[in-house]
């Protein structure tokens, strides 16, 4: 019987166990990758890569990593694809999903890339949407582990925008045994339709209360793509919510401290922050490389690997 098409729209659409099986992946794979060892595990597997939202990291972790696992990738643009446009968005999943073995979109609205997904009769991965960054939380969970150990039981806190990332660390929190501490100026609160609340969720007014013993602080630019419109009157509002010295003192002394990238030094994060002892910036964009391998691997494999 065949198996059902595995999709990763959101970083709920893995269990706890299954996150934790691509976590394993991912070491393994970065380890072969280190020792420049010969794996490729999807020879023959062709990606396809549609971009509504333009993106560096998640164009150069997805192309670099398929090829790597011997595959081969098409990278589609917004003239290329007009996901809803040209066509419906069923049409095109229908299509595109005969022709090739995986499908990652980054794009806007999450309702977008369910619909194609629905449609689809292979893997839709979510490169990023409005709503949820599910691949670049893999990577900082992992980055986590690597320099940490297991981040069940651990505190992770979130300052700036209640943007896509913090909705994904919300998720992450639940499935992974973790606190997540929010702060966010008062006018730019959670969404609850998008907050899971719980034992795993703490919202803080004061960032720096949100900091206090944190095992690792992260944060995001204060305008996320297609709001940049509100760029004047978010630099005013978020003044408060940049993470500095004084932040990172107020969390444990073995913090760690993420950004996603790309980061806007002076307004959500200092140079000194940034570049300084406690930051994993360098590793964690590194690491999406190599999460997306094993996810990918996963997606289309399964357990059935070596």
């Amino acid at each position: 019987m065949a198996q059902p098409i595995r999709h990763f729209l959101q970083f709920a659409d893995l269990s706890t166990d299954e996150l934790q099986h691509v976590f394993a992946r991912a070491s393994l794979i970065k380890e072969r990758f280190k020792r420049y060892e010969f794996y490729q595990p999807l020879r023959d597997r062709t990606l396809a890569m549609v971009f509504e939202k333009a993106s560096t990291r998640t164009r150069v972790s997805f192309e670099a990593g398929m090829y790597q696992l011997g595959g081969s990738v098409i990278h589609l643009t917004t003239g290329d694809s007009q996901l809803g446009r040209a066509e419906p968005i069923e049409d095109t999943a229908r299509v595109i999903s005969r022709m090739v073995d995986l499908v990652m979109i980054r794009t806007y609205e999450q309702a977008k890339i369910q619909r194609f997904a629905k449609s689809s009769r292979v893997p839709v991965i979510n490169g990023l949407t409005n709503e949820y960054h599910p691949c670049q939380i893999l990577a900082d969970v992992f980055t986590f582990i690597e320099h940490r150990g297991s981040i069940a039981g651990r505190t992770v806190a979130w300052i700036g925008d209640a943007n896509n990332m913090a909705y994904t660390w919300i998720q992450a929190a639940r499935l992974l045994g973790f606190t997540l501490h929010v702060s966010t100026p008062p006018s730019y609160p959670l969404d609850a339709r998008l907050s899971v609340t719980g034992p795993h969720l703490k919202v803080f007014d004061l960032p720096l209360e949100a900091a206090r013993g944190a095992d690792l602080v992260t944060t995001d630019v204060w305008t996320s793509m297609g709001f940049e419109s509100e760029n004047e009157v978010r630099r005013k509002a978020f003044t408060d919510w940049c993470v500095d010295s004084e932040i990172m003192a107020a969390a444990s002394p073995q913090a760690l401290f993420m950004h996603c990238l790309p980061a806007h030094r002076g307004e959500e994060v200092t140079e000194e922050v940034l570049e300084g002892p406690q930051s994993v910036v360098w590793d964690e964009a590194e690491n999406r490389l190599h999460v997306q391998k094993a996810l990918m691997e996963y997606l289309l494999l399964g357990h059935e690997v070596t």
